[in-house]
């Protein structure tokens, strides 16, 4: 492997690390100038492996659909989760979690159960690109969570697995007790 290729290895690990989400491989190729799938593919992959011998704290990940990702070790999130930034609040974390369990959810009944200030959320939390709202056939607005949500929680798109998973990771968050406390006041 020659310089260029290293050079070129350098450019995906910048790619990654600067944008901070998964990246598909034509993204990958837009930054190299490379149109050959199976070239991009090669040195994402690579990247992947050389991050996977090295140890230490960061990981490059392959998801789904041929999207690759730097991200910390999720062993070691939990270790510094106290220095990371706080956004988005609490309450909007619990808005957010109300809706990946109920998607796909009617805008009117996330504030119903979520109060008023909910609206300030889901403002929040499709300006970071977790939701989306559309209206349906009758008008309502209907609220569901994004791939770039599925992907920045490491989850599954397809709901009900999405949900499984969601709940193994929000046990040690107390938010398990949240969500019962609203179903049943929901059903109330």
């Amino acid at each position: 492997m020659g310089a260029d290729f290293d050079e070129r290895l350098a450019l995906v690990e910048a790619a990654l690390y600067a944008t901070g989400r998964p990246l598909s491989w034509r993204e990958l190729a837009s930054v190299l100038g490379e149109s050959s799938k199976d070239e991009v593919l090669k040195l994402a992959r690579t990247l992947v492996k050389e991050y996977r011998r090295r140890g230490g704290a960061l990981e490059v990940v392959e998801l789904q659909g041929e999207r690759f990702v730097l991200q910390l070790k999720s062993s070691y999130a939990l270790r510094v989760r106290p220095l990371m930034p706080k956004f988005p609040s609490k309450a909007a974390l619990r808005t957010l979690a109300y809706i990946a369990f109920k998607q796909p959810v009617l805008q009117s009944r996330v504030i119903k159960v979520r109060g008023s200030h909910a609206y300030k959320h889901l403002k929040m939390l499709e300006a970071l690109g977790f939701i989306t709202r559309e209206k349906n056939q009758r008008g309502k607005i209907v609220i569901r969570t994004t791939e770039l949500f599925s992907e920045y929680l490491n989850l599954s798109k397809e709901p009900r697995r999405m949900k499984r998973q969601l709940r193994e990771k929000l046990k040690a968050e107390n938010i398990q007790t949240y969500l019962q406390k609203e179903k049943q006041e929901g059903e109330g």
